[in-house]
């Protein structure tokens, strides 16, 4: 599979969550208190990253 979610423990102890393209980590979450938030936190990206509007402030 090219894109993956990696859910990981930072230094801190938070749970944080990856996305990885190509083994590429393409953006990582603020840290989570719990694994359950971390996985929130994928299906809340799943859910509404679809739609998202693109903000260009170049």
């Amino acid at each position: 599979m090219a894109h993956s979610f990696e859910i990981y423990k930072d230094k801190a102890g938070e749970f944080r969550v990856r996305f990885k393209f190509n083994s590429e980590v393409m953006f990582s979450t603020e840290g989570y208190a719990s694994k359950a938030s971390a996985k929130n936190a994928i299906e809340s990206i799943k859910k509404n990253g679809p739609e998202a509007p693109v903000e260009d402030n170049s």
